[in-house]
């Protein structure tokens, strides 16, 4: 099963990448795992709420355009569905064994994801109740990516 991540906006910072790669390597083990970044668009602070929709519908467009027609789509969203690391560990075990060939986790840019993004999901995915940063919500899914594979093959994990 390939996963990818489909993201809006770069990393740039070397201690974020750096983290990112790390988990790519452990990753390779068990199977691709891809990380694929659309451009963000440039908002400023104070934006209204027709202009907040059209970033965030520029932006869906863009990941949109990289979503695969077969692709099991999760977008991380408020309200999304919450699991244990253990479920999610099920619950991409369940996928695999019933045949999904590809996921694409999609995460949104700092205003959120499009009303069209999230039609084409077909299911919703929330890290915490708490609101993360974009890119520390890329690097938790990473890790518990990584961890729900160390569980499925009933290996430890301590780091």
């Amino acid at each position: 099963m390939t996963i990818r991540i489909l993201c809006v906006g770069k990393l740039k910072e070397r201690y974020f990448l750096e983290a990112e790669a790390e988990f790519l390597k452990r990753l390779r083990r068990f199977g691709a795992v891809e990380i694929v970044e659309v451009p963000d668009e440039k908002a400023p602070e104070t934006l209204s709420a027709m202009e907040q929709a059209q970033v965030k519908a520029r932006e869906g467009e863009r990941l949109l355009a990289r979503i695969g027609e077969g692709d099991r789509v999760i977008a991380l969203a408020i309200g999304g569905r919450r699991y244990t690391s253990e479920a999610f560990a099920a619950r991409l075990q369940l996928l695999r064994d019933t045949g999904t060939r590809s996921i694409a986790f999609v995460i949104g840019g700092s205003l959120g994801l499009s009303d069209a993004v999230l039609k084409r999901a077909n299911e919703t995915l929330s890290l915490s109740d708490m609101t993360l940063p974009h890119r520390i919500a890329r690097l938790v899914l990473l890790e518990q990516i990584y961890r729900a594979h160390k569980i499925c093959a009933g290996e430890p994990y301590h780091k």
